[in-house]
C-alpha cells in the first residue's frame, strides 16, 4: 500500500499546486572557474526547486553549446552534440517532512519520489513506478563493521556490483522510449538503437545484464584488455545475442575516448541510432542517488548525520550523492576515495585539474585518469572551490594500504571487503582519526568474489562463490580484439547495422 503522505504529495492532483519551480533570472558573474574556463554570460546557474509531478525537466550541456533537451532526449543522446555532459536545469529539493518520515516509506516510494522530478513528463507515473520497482528489487543493507564505520552493501543485484541500479534503470527507460514512441517519420518502423559503452570493469557486466535481450537494442562494450578481473570479463563476454564485447589493447581512458569519438562522428550518427550507457548518461547517473537515501533511511542517529566515503573512479557515484545532498539529504561530509589515479586529490591540493594516463591498480574499476563526471561536480558547486571543499574532500590510497586494510578488517572484524571498498575504508579511517566525534559510511560497491584472484591471496582463504558466479565459469568468452583505433571501431559498429 502507498504511504498516505507519499500519495498526497506525489499523486493527488489537488495538492500539486503546493509545488512550485523556482528559477533564477540572475546571470552568473564572470569569474575564474574551477575548470579554468569562464561560464557563458547567458547560462543560468542550476537552482534548488520543488517540482510538480508532471512538469518537464530540461537538461543543458556542460559545454553550453547545445540546445536544451528533456529527459527522454538526454537519455537517447547520451552525450550532448558539443561533447558536453547533460545536467539538469534545476535541482529539486525535498520537503523536510520527507526526511522526518523517511523510515516509514518503502524503498520503492523513496526512489520514485527522488527520481520523478528529473524524469518529468517523459515517462508516465505508473510506468516510471514499474521501472523503479524492477530496478531496485534487491537489498541494500547498511552493515555495522565497527562502532564508527558502517558499510552500505551495493552488491546484492544480478551482477554483484553497484552499477546494477543505473544499468537496470536506464535499460528500462530506453526500452520504454524505443518500444513506445521512437519511430522513423512516415514509416512507423522502430529504429534499432546501438548502446555504446566503455568499461573499467563493473559497468560492462551491469549494462550487458540490464540490456540483455531488450528488443530493438544492440549493445557494444569496450573494455581494456588485461585490466578487468576474470569474473568481470566473463560477465560482459558470455551473454551473446544482442551483447558484443570489444577487447581493446589499451586503457579504460582509451576506451572512453573511442566512445566519445563515435558520438562526435556526424557520419556515423547519421547512419546509427547511437546512445551511451556510461555514467555520462543521465539515466545511468541520476538513479545512483537512491543509495544515499537508502543509507540515511537505515542510519540510526538522525541527529548526527554520517560522513560518507565513496570509492571513486569516473566520479558518477559520488556526483549522484552530491545531487542528493543538494536536494536536502542530511550528509555531514563526502570523501572521494581514489587509488593511485589521484587526479582529483591533486586538484584539491593545487586547484589545478590535470588529467593523466591511467595506471593499473588492484582496484581496477577506479583506474581512471580523466574522470568524466567531475565536470558535473563543478556544476553542482557553481564552479566555486570554497563551496566544494566545504562539502567534499579527496584522498588517494596506495595498493599496499588497500591490501593491509582489507586483511586487517577481515581478521579483526570478520568483515570481507573488496578492493574498492577497502580503498574507501582506509580513506574513512584517515578522516575519523582527525574527527573523533564523527561516524561514517563506506559504499561497498562490489562483491569480493568479483576480485577473488586479488582478495584470496590477501586473506589466505577462498572467497565464497555465489551460484550466479559459478554458472559463469564454464561459459565461453566471446570478444573481438582491437587496437586503439577509431576507424576500426567505426567499421565494427557499421557492420552491426
Amino acid at each position: 500500500m502507498i504511504h498516505p503522505y507519499y500519495f498526497e504529495t506525489l499523486v493527488q492532483p489537488t495538492l500539486l499546486s503546493l509545488f512550485s519551480v523556482q528559477t533564477s533570472s540572475l546571470k552568473r558573474n564572470v569569474r575564474k572557474t574551477l575548470s579554468g574556463r569562464k561560464p557563458s554570460p547567458d547560462r543560468v546557474s542550476p537552482q534548488l526547486s520543488t517540482i510538480p509531478l508532471s512538469i518537464k525537466m530540461n537538461y543543458y550541456s556542460t559545454n553550453n553549446n547545445s540546445p536544451k533537451v528533456d529527459f527522454k532526449e538526454a537519455t537517447i543522446k547520451g552525450l550532448a552534440p558539443d561533447n558536453g555532459l547533460y545536467f539538469p536545469e534545476s535541482i529539486p529539493t525535498l520537503p523536510a517532512e520527507f526526511f522526518a518520515n523517511i523510515k516509514s516509506y518503502s524503498k520503492e516510494e523513496i526512489a520514485f519520489k527522488v527520481i520523478q522530478p528529473y524524469v518529468g513528463d517523459a515517462i508516465p507515473a505508473e510506468e516510471l513506478q514499474r521501472i523503479v520497482n524492477e530496478t531496485i528489487n534487491f537489498d541494500f543493507p547498511l552493515v555495522q563493521v565497527t562502532d564508527d564505520i558502517f558499510s552500505l552493501e551495493l552488491y546484492h543485484g544480478p551482477t554483484l556490483a553497484f552499477k546494477d541500479v543505473g544499468a537496470r534503470f536506464m535499460s528500462r527507460c530506453l526500452g520504454y522510449f524505443v518500444n513506445g514512441s521512437l519511430t522513423n517519420a512516415g514509416t512507423g518502423v522502430r529504429p534499432k538503437v546501438t548502446v555504446l559503452v566503455g568499461t573499467s570493469g563493473d559497468t560492462g557486466g551491469a549494462v550487458a545484464n540490464g540490456f540483455y535481450n531488450v528488443d530493438g537494442v544492440e549493445v557494444v562494450i569496450l573494455y581494456p584488455s588485461g585490466k578487468v578481473s576474470s569474473i568481470q570479463e566473463l560477465q560482459l563476454t558470455t551473454l551473446g545475442k544482442n551483447i558484443r564485447a570489444l577487447q581493446v589493447n589499451g586503457s579504460f581512458d582509451d576506451c572512453q575516448h573511442l566512445v566519445k569519438q563515435a558520438f562526435a562522428d556526424a557520419d556515423l550518427n547519421s547512419q546509427l541510432f547511437l546512445t551511451s550507457a556510461n555514467s555520462i548518461n543521465v539515466a545511468r547517473w541520476l538513479p545512483q542517488q537512491f543509495y544515499y537515501f537508502f543509507a540515511y533511511q537505515q542510519w540510526a542517529n538522525k541527529e548526527q548525520p554520517p560522513v560518507v566515503c565513496v570509492p571513486s573512479g569516473n566520479f558518477g557515484n559520488i556526483c549522484a550523492g552530491l545531487m542528493a545532498h543538494r536536494s536536502g539529504l542530511p550528509i555531514k561530509h563526502f570523501i572521494a576515495a581514489t587509488n593511485a589515479n589521484n587526479i582529483v586529490p591533486q586538484y584539491f591540493a593545487t586547484q589545478h585539474y590535470e588529467p593523466k594516463p591511467a595506471v593499473a591498480t588492484i582496484s581496477n574499476a577506479m583506474d581512471v585518469g580523466n574522470p568524466s563526471n567531475f565536470v558535473r561536480i563543478l556544476e553542482i558547486f557553481e564552479q566555486q572551490f570554497e563551496n566544494l571543499k566545504n562539502v567534499v574532500s579527496s584522498v588517494s590510497i596506495s595498493d599496499d594500504e588497500t591490501k593491509a586494510v582489507l586483511k586487517a578488517v577481515y581478521e579483526q572484524q570478520n568483515y570481507l571487503l573488496d578492493t574498492h571498498g577497502a580503498v574507501a575504508y582506509a580513506a574513512l579511517q584517515h578522516w575519523l582519526a582527525d574527527n573523533e566525534d564523527d561516524k561514517g559510511i563506506i559504499l561497498e560497491t562490489a562483491h569480493p568474489v568479483k576480485f577473488y584472484d586479488v582478495v584470496e591471496p590477501i586473506i589466505g582463504e577462498k572467497v565464497p562463490m555465489p551460484q550466479s558466479v559459478e554458472n559463469l565459469l564454464d561459459k565461453e568468452k566471446k570478444s573481438v580484439v582491437m587496437d586503439v583505433d577509431y576507424e576500426s571501431l567505426k567499421s565494427i559498429l557499421m557492420g552491426a547495422t
